[in-house]
């Protein structure tokens, strides 16, 4: 079993350093795994993974405890020291070996192709280039490897596109910790050259009032093959 972070590494200069949103968002992540139903969401996620997973922005961890017995290991990534720390406690509580580690989603500190499988979960939103992100799970993942994403961003009409918008142009990411609520996760895998699978857009929580943080999409991606080589059998969501 890998050696499982003590959380002690840090990014120099603290890359990503939002400690009120960081207790905030700790504090609201915790109750909506029931309240808003997310304990389900990470199940459907993460269901049929197997081998070697890397999360990128693992925040404080929540996704440990739904990982499957045929994952072998998870490297997770998260910059942000409390939710590291947090996510550190979450991993010694998993069924699965999980190893925390610090590092930014532009510049995964890992080695190219290593991984069978990626998951990006209420990360694209704050990562500062999405692009290059991308870039980065593109290169560690093998060819035929699996991502799968639970992201939110664009959705809704008119009203609340325009909304959006203006959230992102003003106050909303300084206050959220560089959240954005009107990108568009999908269509950023396509353009990292990923291929689209099965995807399902739906709004969190599903019952209450629409927000701009509500609508969301929970799918899966791959890295395309090289030619021969079979894709692996985690498309399920």
């Amino acid at each position: 079993m890998p050696l499982r972070s003590t959380g002690t590494r840090k990014t120099a200069r603290d890359a990503v350093h939002h400690p009120v949103f960081a207790r905030f968002y700790a504090r609201v992540s915790v109750n909506a795994e029931t309240g808003a139903g997310m304990a389900g969401v990470r199940e459907r996620l993460l269901a049929g993974l197997s081998g070697r997973v890397i999360e990128v922005g693992a925040g404080n961890g929540l996704n440990f405890a739904h990982y499957p017995q045929a994952v072998s290991e998870v490297v997770a990534i998260e910059p942000e020291r409390l939710l590291r720390a947090l996510a550190v406690e979450s991993a010694l509580r998993a069924e699965v070996p999980v190893d925390v580690a610090p590092g930014t989603a532009e510049a995964l500190p890992v080695g190219s192709g290593a991984f069978d499988a990626a998951v990006v979960s209420l990360v694209l939103c704050s990562v500062r280039d999405v692009a290059r992100a991308l870039a980065e799970v593109h290169r560690v993942l093998r060819p035929g490897g699996v991502v799968r994403f639970f992201e939110h961003g664009r959705g809704g009409g008119p009203v609340m596109g325009f909304t959006q918008r203006a959230l992102d142009r003003t106050f909303w990411p300084p206050l959220c910790g560089g959240c954005h609520v009107s990108r568009d996760p999908v269509g950023a895998l396509r353009s990292a050259g990923f291929e689209l699978g099965p995807y399902r857009r739906m709004t969190m929580p599903e019952k209450g009032p629409v927000l701009p943080t509500s609508h969301c999409v929970l799918g899966t991606a791959w890295r395309p093959a090289e030619r021969g080589t079979a894709r692996g059998p985690q498309g399920r969501v």
